[in-house]
């Protein structure tokens, strides 16, 4: 146990150290997370009333589009599969720690899961979910996440699989009604950034 902690603080000070601070939250801002190291275990994880605290992306490109902005272009979004090897694919998402803030815990768990990095965009909201797993409370949140770059190599590469989906086809893909939520405002928001509607980041 005393090895398994000793690694997990190493791990904190690697993350907290290659991390770059970030913008206050409504606005788009850009932070690169640099060698990251993947957390294991639970002893940092942030709790309220209870409720394990989760933070999540969804990651999004233009179909067709390098590093695309917008038009009429249609989106398409990036789903992996549960480590645990469970049915259906979903959005990048884990705990919460105490150590970092919550745009700092959506970077790191969408580039140790998803291998993607970019701009990240305000909060799509707040859900309040059961785990499937063992049917404890959770408090969900799930940024957007405009993905200018796939790497090759990334911490969980070798647990799970990713897939570029259209947003319907996400919706057929993914088990979780709280994250088919989230999609839909993010299209939602899309749609009204491509009628040139300002600020739909904007929390």
């Amino acid at each position: 146990m005393g090895i398994s902690l000793s690694r997990n603080v190493i791990n904190v000070f690697l993350s907290l150290y290659n991390t770059k601070k970030v913008a206050v939250p409504g606005k788009l801002f850009h932070v690169q997370i640099e060698d990251v190291v993947s957390r294991t275990g639970r002893h940092l994880q942030r709790y309220n009333k209870g409720r394990r605290q989760v933070v999540g992306c969804i990651p999004y490109r233009y179909r067709g589009i390098e590093g695309g902005s917008a038009g009429d272009a249609e989106i398409e979004v990036l789903l992996v599969s549960s480590q645990k090897g469970g049915k259906g694919m979903m959005f990048p998402k884990g705990g919460w720690e105490i150590d970092e803030t919550m745009e700092q815990a959506a970077l790191r768990e969408t580039r140790e899961e998803a291998g993607v990095v970019g701009t990240l965009e305000d909060k799509l909201g707040k859900w309040m979910y059961k785990s499937k797993s063992n049917g404890s409370d959770h408090d969900g949140y799930m940024f957007s996440l405009h993905v200018h770059e796939q790497l090759e190599s990334w911490p969980e590469k070798d647990l799970r699989k990713r897939r570029w989906v259209t947003a319907a086809e996400a919706k057929e893909a993914c088990p979780h009604g709280w994250m088919k939520e989230a999609l839909d405002e993010l299209v939602y928001r899309l749609k009204k950034q491509q009628n040139g509607e300002r600020d739909v980041f904007s929390s």
